[in-house]
């Protein structure tokens, strides 16, 4: 075999891992590096000014099963993630129906919906905070049309678990709807056709048909919305500027456990234990999204 052979072999069997290892290399340096090094601080005693304290073991997972704040800033999370992310992916599902039809001006309808992403989320949570002002907020103006109170959304528990899924939901469903658009778009127009043909009406094709086609972009946009839930940060902590911002409010009403992470790492220097939750976020994220995938996964194919 000439040299020219050889090369030639080595550039078949090469070239495929040469063009991916870029993005093996990055995700390395700025992926599993960060997570290992995360880890390895979590197992110590750590201050941004002292530095390493010393080797704590699993103290700070100990410290953190008992952590009242931390379970509190869970709850928060899960409730914010629930209220926001069910409504979001039925809105954004509707929506990308409706986006597939034959609109007038629908190139246009289509762009419209991905503004709401490309807006400054500050600027989004100086906007809301003004609509769920407890005073003059538009969203209390509107209750109290049909006669009910004025309602302090950034002071009690429920409603401020509200207007920050709310936030969240006009942020993201117009996302989500185009990713579902796009899956939409993919399934082949035979089926409907076929379905018709054997007396399936609207809601038959759409559950027979649609949804079990659109599984595989369900699971990917559940797992997505999954992981921004649980990493909640910017919304809550814009709704209530001041003081209280990185608390969720006097009483943590609404403080998220990225917002207590933050608070431990930077407001209390302990990075050690900062990192301790952020790893128990991970197991979570995993564990949740895993079961999200089960669930949606078990929704039947197509007869």
């Amino acid at each position: 075999m000439t040299l020219r052979d050889r090369l030639a072999r080595l550039d078949i069997a090469g070239a495929p891992y040469l063009f991916i290892a870029p993005f093996f290399i990055l995700f390395g340096i700025f992926g599993l590096f960060p997570l290992g090094y995360t880890l390895w601080v979590s197992l110590h005693d750590w201050s941004l000014l002292a530095g390493d304290q010393g080797f704590v073991g699993l103290a700070n997972y100990s410290e953190l099963l008992g952590d009242d704040y931390f379970w509190n800033s869970l709850l928060n999370t899960f409730a914010i993630f629930l209220i926001a992310t069910i409504p979001q992916i039925l809105m954004a599902l509707g929506l990308a129906q409706v986006l597939n039809t034959s609109l007038r001006a629908i190139t246009f309808w289509r762009m419209g919906v991905v503004l709401p992403i490309v807006t400054s989320v500050a600027a989004v949570g100086i906007i809301f905070s003004m609509i769920f002002a407890r005073d003059f907020g538009l969203a209390n103006w509107l209750l109290s049309l049909v006669g009910v109170d004025p309602i302090a959304w950034n002071q009690e528990r429920l409603p401020s678990w509200i207007a920050i899924a709310t936030m969240v939901d006009w942020r993201w469903t117009g996302y989500n709807a185009l990713i579902l658009l796009a899956a939409l778009q993919a399934v082949p127009k035979e089926l409907y056709e076929s379905a018709r043909l054997d007396g399936a009406g609207a809601v038959r094709q759409w559950w027979s048909i649609t949804i079990p086609m659109l599984r595989p972009t369900l699971v990917f946009v559940v797992t997505v919305a999954t992981i921004g839930g649980i990493q909640l940060f910017t919304e809550p902590l814009l709704f209530n500027p001041g003081a209280n911002a990185i608390t969720g409010g006097e009483l943590r009403q609404f403080q998220t456990s990225t917002m207590y992470l933050v608070e431990e790492a930077f407001t209390g220097q302990r990075f050690g234990y900062a990192s301790t939750i952020a790893w128990a976020l991970f197991i979570v994220i995993v564990l949740v999204s895993l079961i999200n995938s089960v669930i949606v996964r078990r929704i039947r194919s197509v007869d």
